[in-house]
């Protein structure tokens, strides 16, 4: 008989501990493998990717047009507090003639801050002292000469809050883009773009375009005859002036006198809207 080493037929398993130690590998090492390859297909997915895809759909389904209101813009009663000064309030309260508290000026306006957005804006709307009613530019609205107050006197060092510009009618917007007259404030607006800042219909002859800008700027003083500004119509106040010539009366228009400023405190008029107003005005007395 052959002899055979019992070693042979003798399992590495010799305690109970190592049973124990078996079986749990034998579950914890398929476990932390499957942990792992999923670990590593999640790491190649862009956690994003869904997101960037949501994002791409919107966009392509994004319509072509969209409706976007701007505060401010050229359609009446919708202009902001910066437009209304640039087209109007300017005219005297940017170099302070008859008496106007300057823009910007804090001292002038202290006195005037603590009386209240609401109480100023009343007094903006009826007129006070030399000032007109509206600035003297009747087609603003309430809440346009509000905006034009806030702005002015925040420039000073008040926080007014200037009414909301509300979205336009679409029959308003029409208006606006059909040709009508435009409001004053649409002045800054045509000068940024390199266009006569008369209100549109203004070329169709010098007379006309010469009322249009009357009624944007100089009605604010000579409608009135404010500050010594020989009224529109007036024979007798324009008889001396008539005399200078009419170059002399549009270099003055042009450069300012007196207490008029240059441009009637419209700067972004051309000179040609200027000596059309000027010759309007001074067809009225021929």
């Amino acid at each position: 008989m052959s002899e055979h080493d019992p070693k042979e037929h003798t399992s590495f398993i010799k305690t109970p501990k190592q049973l124990i130690g078996v079986v749990v590998l034998a579950f914890v090492v398929p476990i932390l493998l499957i942990a792992m390859l999923a670990s590593i297909a999640t790491r190649s997915v862009d956690p994003s990717a869904k997101v960037k895809s949501e994002e791409a759909i919107t966009k392509r389904l994004k319509p072509v047009g969209q409706v976007v209101v701007e505060e401010g813009s050229d359609v009446p009663g919708q202009r902001s507090g910066k437009q209304i000064v640039d087209a109007v309030c300017s005219a005297c309260h940017a170099t302070g003639a008859l008496n106007a508290p300057k823009i910007g000026d804090k001292t002038a306006w202290s006195k005037l801050i603590p009386e209240g957005h609401d109480e100023l804006t009343q007094a903006a709307i009826k007129g006070i002292r030399q000032m007109p009613p509206r600035g003297g530019s009747p087609d603003l609205t309430d809440a346009e000469v509000a905006r034009a107050v806030a702005f002015m006197a925040n420039q000073a060092g008040a926080n007014f809050k200037e009414p909301p510009v509300q979205a336009a009618a679409p029959a308003q917007v029409a208006a606006a883009s059909g040709g009508v007259v435009p409001s004053a404030a649409a002045a800054p607006t045509a000068a940024a773009s390199g266009t006569s800042s008369a209100p549109a219909g203004a070329e169709k002859g010098g007379a006309a375009r010469g009322k249009a800008v009357f009624d944007q700027t100089c009605a604010v003083c000579h409608g009135a005859g404010i500050a010594g500004a020989p009224k529109a119509g007036d024979k007798e106040a324009w008889a001396p002036r008539l005399k200078q010539g009419i170059d002399t009366l549009h270099q003055s228009a042009l450069h300012g006198k007196g207490a008029m400023p240059a441009k009637g405190g419209n700067t972004s008029l051309s000179d040609a809207d200027v000596q059309a107003a000027v010759d309007y005005m001074v067809g009225l007395v021929k």
